[in-house]
């Protein structure tokens, strides 16, 4: 079968093709640039990850037909409301760049105790093949430390410490990141559920 990911991002694209090839999905797995010459952006204007991911899933099976994958991620500080949350990739204004929003949210706790520090990375999965949407969420809990480490990842990935780890995301490879993320444990999910309603095989 033809799965169609919703996305422009190489990092995902990458971190979801690694889980997927070690859970062996047999699948055709294909991006926006497999299926277009030209440039998908879908705006994402959804209140919530659940909105925002379904948004593009099901903008991208009627585009082109294929059974589609989306995601969306938030990173969500307690004491802050949940912020950045939905906004993440755009916390520091419409056209941000993600160092731009790491300053922001590093500025945003400056002096802050490391209770109040805690956070979540929250990842949903929306699949739509032309029926009813099935969501998968993933989470992953740590802190936001207090200047940035590490070169690999993206997004806040360098100030994100997860629970249990005195690495930042931004400071492991990928392979030791997908045991862990929030966005691994949705594929697994995901993968999951393929295996289990459309018979694909591990």
């Amino acid at each position: 079968m033809k799965i169609l990911l919703a996305t422009n991002n190489k990092h995902k694209v990458n971190e979801i093709k690694e889980k997927i090839l070690e859970y062996g999905l047999v699948v055709d797995l294909l991006t926006l640039s497999d299926v277009s010459n030209e440039k998908i952006e879908i705006e994402e204007n959804g209140s919530t990850l659940e909105e925002n991911a379904l948004i593009k899933a099901k903008q991208c099976f009627e585009l082109f037909g294929i059974p589609s994958v989306a995601d969306d991620t938030g990173l969500e500080v307690f004491s802050l409301g949940g912020l950045p949350g939905v906004h993440s990739a755009r916390f520091a204004g419409p056209n941000s760049t993600d160092a731009e929003n790491r300053k922001k949210l590093l500025s945003l706790l400056e002096g802050r105790s490391y209770e109040e520090r805690k956070a979540r990375f929250r990842t949903v999965f929306c699949y739509y093949d032309g029926i009813v949407p099935k969501f998968f969420e993933g989470l992953c809990n740590g802190v936001i430390i207090e200047e940035e480490r590490g070169e690999n990842g993206f997004g806040y990935d360098s100030i994100f410490l997860p629970s249990g780890y005195n690495i930042t995301f931004a400071q492991m490879d990928l392979a030791e990141k997908n045991k862990i993320s929030h966005r691994s444990i949705a594929v697994v999910k995901f993968v999951n559920f393929l295996n289990e309603q459309h018979g694909v095989k591990k």
